[in-house]
């Protein structure tokens, strides 16, 4: 993929992203007056969840826009992780709603409050009306990123959200069964914790540096020794610095002669070419140093 490519994705899911956020914001304001009018628990936890989201999308926004910060010597791959740090603080919060939600609706199963249905539906269609926009806008941008990825689930999460609120609020108006609500906030916060889960999971994985997901190093160091002139591979590590920028360096053990006779130097491009074409996982960024088996043993005698 072009680095004009990447630009212009990246100002494209910069330009989504705003206007995400400017619809999320709107209906933010709109939601905590309708909670305070209806005194809904589902109402109010969905305007915290917006703030969140709301949130989640301005971090996400600078995120777009750190990432399209050139690298330099100070920071070699830029502002990349940028979409990953971004991405695990939205999930962490919506983690903390989700868990708020489902503590306080069971608190209201046992003791409801007045709601006042008419309004929470009102609200309620605001809510879903605008995040359907907010999901339209950035659906086209989903996959590019961990940080859009994040920004969409969020107003999915908030659409189902709005969608929980609309029928507490018709049963409340059909039934008076003020519990309705509370049911309604568990179910808002039963969709938010699994996927907060999923996401904070995918995140750590990267921020801690583990081996990219589809990418078995096993078959890495395999496929690397088979090479006519490898004799061993120790060292090899694999990471990911941001969404589709995979890294991994290893040390590649040859014969001495291979350094007289110049083959050391034309094996270099042969590895860096396997691990970007073999693999399921197409590592563009690798690093090997070709090392003698003179070599390898003192320096990393006891280490794989």
């Amino acid at each position: 993929m072009s680095h004009d490519h990447d630009h212009g994705s990246a100002t494209t899911n910069r330009k989504k992203l705003a206007w995400a956020f400017g619809i999320t914001a709107t209906i933010l304001i709109a939601e905590v007056v309708g909670a305070f009018i209806t005194n809904s628990l589902a109402l109010l936890v969905d305007a915290v969840h917006m703030l969140t989201d709301s949130t989640g999308l301005l971090l996400a926004l600078t995120a777009a826009t750190l990432v399209m910060r050139k690298p330099t010597a100070k920071r070699t791959w830029g502002f990349r992780r940028a979409e990953v740090l971004s991405a695990t603080l939205q999930s962490a919060l919506l983690l903390g709603v989700g868990v708020y939600a489902l503590v306080d609706g069971i608190r209201r199963l046992f003791e409801p409050t007045e709601i006042a249905g008419g309004g929470l539906l009102v609200f309620g269609i605001i809510g879903l009306l605008g995040n359907v926009a907010s999901m339209l806008i950035l659906a086209s941008g989903k996959d590019d990123n961990l940080n859009m990825r994040a920004a969409f689930l969020e107003v999915v999460n908030d659409a189902l959200g709005s969608v929980a609120v609309i029928i507490s609020a018709i049963v409340i108006s059909a039934t008076g069964w003020m519990q309705a609500d509370s049911i309604a906030a568990m179910l808002i916060a039963a969709l938010i914790i699994p996927r907060a889960l999923k996401l904070l999971g995918e995140t750590t994985h990267i921020l801690l540096e583990s081996t990219p997901r589809g990418l078995d190093l096993e078959d890495v160091r395999a496929h690397l020794v088979a090479h006519p002139l490898v004799l061993a591979v120790h060292d090899l590590h694999a990471s990911q610095i941001a969404t589709n920028l995979p890294i991994l360096s290893a040390h590649v053990v040859v014969e001495d002669e291979a350094f007289h006779t110049g083959a050391a130097a034309t094996l270099l491009g042969e590895l860096q070419s396997c691990v970007a074409e073999h693999f399921e996982v197409s590592i563009e960024h690798s690093t090997f140093q070709i090392e003698s088996h003179r070599h390898q043993a003192p320096e990393h005698e006891g280490h794989d």
